[in-house]
């Protein structure tokens, strides 16, 4: 998107205001589908870094996760843990995953998980 859509803004700074990760939302950037729930970012960097940490090939990124260098303002990114990559008929990877979306990149949205099947 050109110009972000104001309204996905208010559902991310919700989810920022209230420290909540039970908002689901389903995003199209990329040419990708990616469905999930959206987390606050501080929660989300807090994920991943334990994540990293618990690596032995990775744990050295882990510190690149700590504090958000600009927090406050109007969030610009969308940040979805429990969340997949629907290719086809399947959700990958069937864990669920962690990624960060950038609000300007997403060219479609709606509430909610979209449905697909692990067989």
């Amino acid at each position: 998107m050109s110009k972000p859509d104001e309204l996905l803004v208010d559902i991310a700074a919700t989810v920022e205001s209230g420290q909540s990760n039970q908002m689901s939302l389903t995003v199209i950037t990329g040419g990708a589908v990616i469905t999930g729930r959206l987390a606050p970012e501080a929660v989300w960097r807090q994920r991943v870094r334990e994540v990293l940490t618990d690596s032995p090939r990775l744990g050295e990124f882990a510190d690149t996760f700590g504090e958000a260098a600009g927090a406050g303002g109007r969030p610009t990114h969308l940040h979805f843990h429990v969340a997949r990559i629907i290719q086809g008929p399947v959700g990958i990877p069937e864990t669920g995953g962690m990624y960060r979306v950038s609000i300007d990149d997403v060219s479609a949205w709606t509430v909610g998980d979209f449905s697909y099947s692990d067989h």
